[in-house]
């Protein structure tokens, strides 16, 4: 049914394709459709888990192969996710329409997408753990993120681009991945520490399912003292 849908986004659009359509021609009975998958949304989740699964088996050579160099690692991270989504180029765009809303469970900070969220989060830790490189132990647990964000940012980029074989996006990878290995490198030196610790607490409280992330999907401030307030047993 997956397949029938992604066909049906490609030749209508995501918007003209109505789940009676997809069972129609996926030739299941409606309710059959609606036990397997309860929306239009849930098939298009099931296509960001796909996604992520097939992903997670192309890079594993990078990751597990001995490569301990961290350009090279996040440079293959990278590709391999624009080898993957390639043959769904041409109707990216119809999903990144609905992604962007950040009310919609397409959303790549939903509480829905959660799950290939997480496992390509997982990629870039392992991305990061198995290079010589050394991280600043405080952002260490923070690193995965960003560069999953920064691929958040590589797939927009890629939803625009017009070029062949999204050529222009590979030419970005190439760029960003030494740049962003020696950005990591660096961070471990004493002089950038207060750079660190600010882009630690940012990510701390913005980043979507960490610790500051309210389930309104705001950041969660902290609740400041009266002044005349006692610190409590652990504070003092």
């Amino acid at each position: 049914m997956l397949e029938t849908a992604l066909r049906l986004f490609k030749e209508r659009g995501y918007d003209k394709t109505t789940m009676r359509a997809i069972a129609q021609e996926a030739g299941v009975s409606v309710g059959n459709a609606y036990y397997y998958f309860s929306s239009k949304e849930h098939l298009v989740q099931g296509f960001y888990d796909r996604i992520a699964e097939e992903h997670q088996a192309a890079v594993e050579p990078i990751l597990t192969g001995g490569e301990k160099d961290l350009t090279a690692r996040i440079r293959g991270v990278y590709l391999g996710w624009l080898d993957i989504a390639e043959p769904y180029h041409e109707f990216a765009s119809q999903f990144f329409k609905n992604a962007a809303d950040p009310d919609s469970p397409l959303s790549p900070f939903s509480p829905e997408s959660e799950g290939p969220r997480e496992a390509a989060i997982e990629v870039h830790r392992r991305v990061i753990s198995g290079a010589s490189v050394k991280v600043d132990p405080e952002l260490a647990e923070a690193l995965p993120r960003l560069l999953w964000l920064q691929q958040m940012g590589l797939v927009l980029f890629w939803v625009y681009d017009r070029s062949e074989n999204a050529e222009n996006s590979r030419r970005l990878v190439e760029r960003l991945a030494p740049v962003t290995a020696r950005a990591i490198s660096l961070s471990r030196f004493r002089i950038l520490r207060p750079l660190v610790k600010e882009t630690h607490e940012l990510l701390s409280d913005f980043m979507p399912t960490a610790a500051g992330m309210a389930a309104s999907g705001k950041p969660k401030r902290a609740t400041p003292k009266p002044p005349d307030a006692k610190p409590s047993a652990q504070e003092s």
